[in-house]
């Protein structure tokens, strides 16, 4: 029966990851973009046409390409210039084009759609609430995730591009390659970008005036700020070459050294890396620079760009790589102290999805916090445990030898995992399969007993815990009568016996004392409820939320945070005498994160306020102020409303 049940999982498995891949069919690889846009930002319109050169991977008689449901084809036509059926699916974004005869397996054909528009930013794009592509009349980008020309293998097709984007004279085009500039016939501008090896090089920005030009560390970075956020753009110049040194010391030369950042706009996607480009929102523009953000950005120059997944079950090893690069440099910038902080909040994200496992990443929807947390925080929080296991050296030594690797490829975690197990001596099977392929993270328990022996002391114990197929080594900390002695031992299956020797008296053993390992514990459980609360609320989803945060207090019935939380929720609902009872709670409760105490009593002021209680409103925001506790401006507000009642906003409810 075991067998069976063994038997049955695997096949359920199996087919799990076969629909995860067939989520983004395709049936060919394109080799080469020749896309000629007539691109005007007055009126937000787009004319172009798009010669795709590919190979066949099967047997096809028809082409399948996403494309931006605002653009609409007005012609196809094969090599010879035949005339070809094309059909619109708006419901997943989808051009399908019939060949004229099928073409054979690894045999190379073109097709050239002719397509236009008006992207304007208010479109339903490919993820609901995000802008990837935009037109206005002072500025303009059309990033690959809108899917502006037509897109096969999404992530994972890599492609050369020639690119002639034709523009008003007054605007200047920014895209990835080799640039060539001519004057149009109707006056304007004709800007020609050639990409000559397969990567992911169809971004485009326009902008107008000169960019600032910073030169840091040897790198020289073209800064295209707008506005308030224009001040920022020397020191991001600055921190651009900065982490740019950092991150090759780490991953070897990138594929170019010279980069441009280019602003979006509100409602764009916070970040995103193109080929030598760099675009950001204006909300990750700050001062002092939003390190987090460009870290994270300028490492996909490596990881998306120089290396990208074979398939979209891989994406970890192009989010995780990136997520950990930017937890590096905060390390790099304050020590392993900032990093520490960083890590564990990243564990907590990774925690927040149970199912499905890493390699079946495909199954999620992009840009949603499941994506996130599976390909991004599990990613680091993988990557953060192999480095542990294999060692410093053995790990930077594998992250470069991966790159001279595979370099201008598509990748898989086979590669990855062949190129450690090199570098390192060691069979690492056992931790992919325990970390990409399966489902779960374990939750110790430890009991031990301490004998005398005649050169000191030995602690004979047991580990236990639920996963079965669990193997990985741990670290344990002896706490003595003198010096803590670290040991590392085995951890296998759901019981797991050890026996160390120590030359002092053991008083604690603590397994995982670094938090290594992405595990459970009380603590982590009742953080990992919240988070998930947290991202209910992200999508005012409150009963889901609510249900979360009463999750996290069954835990911990002091976590001033839970309490916080559901105290907003019925803040949000107003429902004032529940809120004001959840923020006295959290007042009295943990205190962590200590910036609770502060918030709850200007939302304790802010609730008197609207009921008419101003004196009691005063109160607290007086105690708040007393806090001295300034988290997200929290004595500016408290101070605000200590002269002027609170008003509540309809948009606040």
């Amino acid at each position: 029966m075991r067998g069976f049940k063994w038997t049955l999982l695997l096949l359920l498995t199996l087919a799990a990851s076969v629909w995860a891949q067939d989520r983004h069919p395709h049936n060919i690889q394109v080799q080469k973009y020749t896309i000629d846009a007539a691109i005007n930002p007055r009126t937000q319109a787009i004319t172009a046409t798009a010669k795709i050169d590919f190979t066949s991977l099967d047997n096809v008689s028809e082409a399948s390409f996403e494309l931006n449901n605002a653009l609409a084809v007005s012609k196809a036509v094969d090599g010879q210039g035949h005339t070809l059926e094309a059909s619109r699916d708006s419901q997943d974004s989808s051009v399908k084009v019939e060949l004229p005869a099928p073409i054979q397996k690894s045999q190379t054909g073109e097709i050239c759609l002719t397509y236009a528009g008006k992207l304007t930013g208010t479109e339903d794009g490919p993820v609901s609430g995000i802008k990837f592509a935009a037109l206005h009349p002072d500025f303009g980008y059309l990033l690959y995730p809108a899917r502006w020309f037509p897109v096969s293998g999404y992530t994972t097709n890599r492609f050369a591009a020639d690119m002639h984007i034709t523009t008003p004279a007054d605007y200047r085009v920014i895209a990835s390659g080799d640039l060539k500039t001519d004057r149009a016939g109707d006056g304007g501008t004709i800007y020609s970008f050639h990409y000559e090896n397969a990567s992911f090089p169809g971004s485009i920005a326009i902008v107008k005036g000169d960019p600032v030009r910073v030169s840091s560390q040897g790198i020289m970075t073209q800064v295209y700020f707008r506005d308030q956020q224009a001040a920022a753009a020397q020191s991001y110049g600055d921190e651009t070459g900065k982490i740019m040194t950092f991150l090759t010391s780490q991953y070897g030369l990138a594929p170019q050294a010279n980069l441009t950042v280019v602003e979006t706009e509100a409602g764009a996607v916070s970040g995103y890396a193109a080929p030598g480009i760099i675009f950001l929102s204006p909300g990750s523009i700050s001062n002092p620079v939003n390190t987090r953000v460009l870290a994270n950005q300028l490492s996909r120059q490596w990881w998306g760009i120089l290396v990208s997944p074979s398939n979209r079950n891989y994406l970890w090893l192009e989010n995780g790589p990136a997520r950990y690069s930017e937890l590096l440099y905060q390390e790099h910038l304050g020590g392993p102290g900032a990093m520490e902080t960083e890590m564990h909040n990243t564990y907590i994200e990774a925690l927040t999805v149970k199912d499905p496992p890493v390699l079946q990443a495909a199954r999620l929807d992009d840009y949603s916090p499941e994506y996130w947390a599976l390909t991004a925080a599990k990613g680091a929080a993988v990557l953060n445990m192999l480095h542990n296991v294999i060692g410093d050296a053995n790990f930077k030594k594998g992250m470069h030898a991966f790159m001279d690797k595979y370099s201008w490829k598509s990748a898989t975690s086979e590669d990855f995992r062949k190129v450690m197990e090199q570098v390192s001596s060691q069979d690492l099977r056992y931790f992919f399969i325990q970390w990409l392929e399966s489902s779960g993270s374990p939750e110790f328990k430890l009991q031990y007993t301490v004998f005398r022996t005649q050169q000191g002391f030995r602690v004979v114990g047991k580990v236990t815990q639920d996963l079965d197929t669990f193997r990985m080594p741990v670290d344990l900390r002896i706490d003595t009568e003198g010096n803590p002695e670290d040991k590392k031992i085995e951890v296998t299956g759901t019981s797991s016996e050890f026996s160390v020797d120590t030359f002092g008296k053991p008083r604690k053993l603590t397994l995982d004392p670094n938090h290594i390992l992405l595990r459970l514990d009380p603590s982590i459980e009742v953080a990992v409820a919240i988070r998930r609360g947290e991202q209910f609320v992200e999508i005012n989803d409150f009963a889901n939320a609510l249900k979360e945060y009463q999750k996290a207090l069954e835990v911990n019935r002091n976590s001033s945070l839970a309490h916080f939380r559901v105290g907003e929720l019925f803040f949000k609902q107003n429902n004032f005498q529940s809120a004001a009872n959840e923020f006295r709670a959290a007042i009295n409760g943990d205190l962590v994160p200590k910036w609770t105490e502060v918030w709850s009593h200007v939302n304790l002021g802010k609730i008197f306020d609207v009921t008419g209680q101003r004196d009691r409103a005063v109160n607290e925001y007086k105690q708040a102020i007393r806090t001295h506790d300034n988290t997200a401006g929290a004595q500016e507000e408290a101070a605000r409303y200590s002269t002027k009642p609170y008003e509540q906003k309809n948009s606040e409810t």
